[in-house]
């Protein structure tokens, strides 16, 4: 772990997508939960010029609007501990839009580039694992798309393991969509099992093939 530091950031949403972290425990469950947005920008942050990106809370977001190709600025926090969240900063605020994107993206979808939805839509939507060849790629700028910060139970109670993984929200039938490899899950004293994608057909159960 590192100490954190307030910084200053400004520049262009290039995508948007839900902050979601996930549990795992070997392939019995992977429990998704939602806990705001990932504002991707390319601009300037702590004096250097990058592509970085930042964590918000529902509500901010809700209040803002933020959508691809706003010009925006603000301050965050570095984060402290590099394995739990993906974002590059977070505890962001001191938001200050310096110009909306002149008009909406108008391209047949997918990637589905639109306002990202509620936390609650997520949830009940359930994700799938997504290649992350696909999350790099076209799937990027969709608001369907996420990479989710990982902890996996390996000795329960007294050891967990964490990364990093892509996962999706779109519809089933999207023609970029794929799944990639089966995941490793390891468990002490137990080699690993492996994520097949099984669990992906319950966690979305909820929806038909296009919603």
């Amino acid at each position: 772990m590192k100490d954190s530091k307030k910084i200053k950031w400004r520049g262009e949403i290039i995508s948007i997508q839900p902050r979601t972290t996930v549990w795992r425990y070997v392939i019995d469950n992977r429990t998704h939960s939602h806990i705001g947005y990932n504002l991707f920008v390319d601009g300037e942050a702590d004096l250097e010029c990058k592509t970085y990106s930042v964590a918000i809370s529902e509500k901010q977001q809700q209040k803002h609007m933020f959508c691809i190709g706003d010009k925006v600025e603000g301050t965050a926090w570095t984060k402290i501990n590099e394995v739990t969240d993906y974002a590059d900063y977070y505890r962001a605020g001191g938001f200050k839009i310096i110009e909306h994107a002149e008009q909406l993206i108008k391209d047949v979808p997918p990637p589905y580039r639109m306002t990202p939805p509620d936390m609650a839509t997520y949830e009940w939507r359930g994700a799938r694992m997504l290649a992350k060849t696909c999350w790099k790629g076209k799937c990027f700028q969709c608001v369907w798309a996420t990479m989710a910060a990982v902890e996996i139970e390996y000795n329960w109670g007294v050891s967990r393991k964490y990364r990093f993984e892509s996962f999706c929200y779109g519809p089933k039938s999207c023609r970029f969509y794929k799944m990639g490899k089966p995941r490793a899950v390891p468990y002490k004293d137990r080699g690993t099992s492996y994520d097949e994608g099984w669990l992906d057909e319950i966690i979305s159960e909820n929806r038909g093939f296009d919603d």
